[in-house]
């Protein structure tokens, strides 16, 4: 069955919030919110049908937009391809100008409204930050390592991995419960790239699986509202990673780094290739900074995910 190609916007105003709107009760999948946007005319380019479809629909015109995620469901009377495309400029103020009722949400609250499975992994990628930070060296200095955190929490970052895998488990367990102490305060989220049974002793965000921990996994191993993220290196675990039912991914090595020069890179062609065939929100990671972010997204990445370039900027 070949997908419906669908082109999708996620507007978000200046309060951060999105806007969506109310399928009838009468079309597939009706009665739930959705993100607006229409089908891709045969011939048409996707920033053609976003700016057409949303132009129809909300009386909106689109100034600006980029990839967000691509997203392929299969449901069991059909299949649909989403392009989503994030707005954030654009003029007019929107109307339901098929009878449909509109609702500006913010993101916080996006998993409390129903929608339809094909546009959940959406709603993951809009909470994300366009950043993952991951830790960096000398966590034996624990003081100093904190301090180091919070200077990176106050710079902004909201989304954090605690990698320190020469630590003992009990001296990792102690140097979490102090991130996490910051985190919360910061606003940010606290991943743990540590056995999943210890996300429950610090009350972590969630856990970060290593491609060992994710390959040896049989079931997702932390509840929806907790994150599970996890490093891939190839399309087999990308597809595991899939079939878990993960959140997010870290792709790597994308371009070559001072610690790995001689690693083979997938380099933005192959990482674009990869991210395209993946329904979940992806990171490139190797030879990252924070000028490449927006290439990340441009290549349909949620973003970058480094430890140098972000830990000590």
């Amino acid at each position: 069955m070949r997908p419906i190609h669908v082109a999708v916007a996620v507007i978000e105003d200046a309060q951060g919030q999105v806007l969506l709107s109310r399928r009838p009760e009468q079309a597939h999948q009706g009665g739930l919110w959705e993100f607006p946007g229409g089908k891709v005319e045969p011939g048409e380019s996707v920033s053609h049908a976003l700016l057409r479809e949303i132009r129809e629909e909300l009386g909106l015109e689109v100034r600006q937009h980029r990839p967000l995620i691509s997203v392929t469901h299969h449901y069991p009377d059909k299949s649909v391809q989403l392009d989503v495309h994030q707005v954030k400029e654009f003029s007019g103020e929107p109307l339901g100008l098929e009878g449909q009722p509109l609702a500006w949400v913010p993101k916080e609250q996006l998993t409390s409204y129903p929608m339809p499975a094909a546009d959940r992994p959406i709603v993951t990628a809009i909470r994300l930050p366009p950043t993952y930070l991951i830790t960096g060296p000398d966590p034996s200095r624990r003081d100093r390592f904190l301090q180091q955190l919070e200077s990176a929490l106050t710079r902004g970052h909201q989304l954090v991995q605690l990698r320190a895998p020469q630590l003992a488990e009990g001296e990792y367990l102690g140097l979490a419960q102090g991130a996490q102490a910051l985190c919360r305060r910061h606003g940010a989220w606290l991943l743990l790239n540590a056995p999943p049974r210890l996300a429950a002793r610090v009350n972590a965000d969630g856990i970060h699986l290593n491609s060992r921990r994710l390959m040896a996994l049989k079931a997702r191993p932390l509840p929806a509202d907790q994150w599970v993220a996890a490093s891939c290196h190839n399309a087999a675990e990308l597809r595991r990673a899939e079939e878990l039912g993960l959140d997010f991914v870290v792709l790597s090595p994308v371009l070559r780094t001072l610690s790995h020069p001689a690693a083979e890179t997938l380099g933005w062609e192959g990482f674009q290739t990869m991210v395209r065939q993946l329904t979940l929100p992806v990171y490139a990671l190797g030879g990252m900074t924070s000028g490449t972010i927006e290439w990340a997204q441009h290549c349909g990445g949620q973003g970058i995910a480094a430890i140098r370039a972000l830990w000590q900027e």
